[in-house]
């Protein structure tokens, strides 16, 4: 199975029969030398009597010469029997440079004792160094002593036991390691499928390690923006076919009656109508310039400016449509010039719109004035008008596409609804903020801030 929780365990599995073989294989030579040497040396300890006995016959003689007479006839004074090895392991001797004298088994006489051999065999001591070595037992004899062979058979035995003891239980903690690590990569997939089916409720348990909590959590983020941009696409769907519906029916109703010959086909009927199609194309004009300002990457030409000259500009531009309102539209500007970075054209888009926006609410009599303030690194102009002011639950809203406070149907706003969305936009596209200040009765005051030009 191609699963991560698979190759985990069989990762793991692997890893722990390497290690437990190669420690049962090195366990069972290090145990089988050294069973070895503790029996010959237990061996040796039986037959200590032969130590003195043999450092006396090299003593007397200066020499091993003549020593297989003497093991002979001193096996059978003892008694012990013929020198076969019955009653008593073999022995073997050797001088002092290792080289064997007496191989009670007739195997070895003339050779030399192995480095091993010679470092469990027991020394025989002379005046003051080794003079020879006696080896009782197992150790060189070319046979396994069947005690000692008995012995290692058990400590194979559990040595075979124990690795397939703790292989199984490897398995085990692998299979259940595994799961565990790949149990949040499966949360995850299944968390991305619920969002290719555009399921933007569906949650992944930030649960597991650090990284693995830290990826479910962005992926969480990630579903709730696009859960609120998908609901942003559906609200400005119906909100733009909302717009569109009025002015669409209002023309063809009265293209319809002018086909019926209920309306007649004059001017002035022709003149509402082409009124209709220029607020069909204030509200496309407006759609296309939020679509600009709210892409990733916005086409801006900034450049230095002077904020006071393009204030008085827009002023000067709405002097005879606030005359026609009868509303008077000030300025306020400092003395000096004020300069900023910024793109001229969006600059003064922002600027009418929101004039625009004061001159619709503010009623006959009243007042609008624009001022601007600067320090070392922000600019900010704010246009107050003297309007029947904004209730604090629209204040929230009041830059939302398409939304208009309650007072708006009642005032003969025609407006599309998208200007202060519009000037949010490119307020942000040009590094500001933008914001708004309003009491009922009270009149409002939109502001917004631009960099200063360095």
């Amino acid at each position: 199975m191609n699963r991560l929780w698979v190759r985990l365990t069989l990762a793991f599995g692997l890893v722990s029969l390497v290690g437990i073989g190669t420690i049962a294989v090195l366990i069972d030579w290090q145990a089988g030398t050294q069973v070895r040497q503790y029996l010959a040396r237990q061996e040796m300890l039986s037959q200590s009597g032969w130590l003195s006995d043999l450092a006396a016959f090299h003593a007397i003689n200066g020499s091993w010469q003549g020593v297989e007479t003497f093991v002979a006839s001193y096996e059978q004074g003892r008694g012990s029997g013929a020198g076969n090895g019955r009653g008593r392991p073999p022995l073997m001797l050797a001088d002092a440079d290792g080289r064997i004298l007496i191989d009670e088994r007739g195997l070895r006489t003339g050779e030399s004792l192995s480095a091993d051999e010679q470092a469990s065999a027991l020394p025989i001591l002379g005046d003051q160094a080794a003079i020879g070595y006696l080896i009782v037992g197992t150790a060189g004899s070319g046979e396994e002593d069947p005690a000692a062979g008995e012995l290692l058979d058990r400590l194979r035995t559990v040595l075979i036991i124990a690795a397939l003891v703790a292989a199984g239980l490897s398995l085990i903690a692998g299979a259940t390691l595994g799961r565990f690590i790949a149990a949040p990569l499966g949360r995850m997939a299944a968390g991305a499928r619920s969002f290719s089916r555009r399921d933007w409720t569906h949650r992944i348990p930030e649960r597991g390690s650090m990284e693995t909590a830290e990826v479910s959590r962005a992926l969480n983020e990630m579903a709730a923006s696009l859960e609120q941009a998908e609901t942003l696409r559906r609200n400005l769907t119906a909100d733009i076919a909302h717009e569109l519906r009025t002015p669409l029916a209002v023309l063809q109703g009265n293209l319809r009656a002018m086909l019926d010959g209920v309306y007649p086909l004059t001017q002035t009927e022709i003149a509402g109508l082409f009124d209709e199609t220029r607020l069909l194309s204030r509200l496309v004009d407006d759609l296309r310039e939020l679509s600009l300002a709210e892409s990733r990457k916005p086409r801006l030409h900034n450049e230095r400016l002077d904020l006071a000259g393009v204030v008085a500009s827009v002023v000067e531009s709405f002097a005879a449509a606030a005359d026609a309102h009868a509303v008077v539209l000030e300025r306020d500007l400092p003395g000096e010039e004020i300069p900023v970075s910024a793109d001229p054209d969006r600059l003064r888009q922002v600027l009418v719109n929101l004039v625009v926006n004061a001159l619709q609410h503010t009623p006959e009599g009243g007042r609008i004035i624009l001022r601007t303030a600067s320090d070392s690194k922000t600019a900010t102009i704010s246009i107050t008008d003297t309007g029947q002011g904004i209730s604090q639950g629209d204040l929230t809203r009041v830059f939302d596409r398409f939304y208009r406070a309650d007072s708006s149907a009642d005032d003969g706003s025609t407006g599309t609804g998208l200007g202060l969305a519009v000037a949010k936009a490119w307020v942000e596209a040009m590094g500001g903020r933008i914001g708004v200040e309003s009491r009922i009765g009270q009149g409002s005051r939109f502001w917004f801030t631009i960099p200063v030009a360095l």
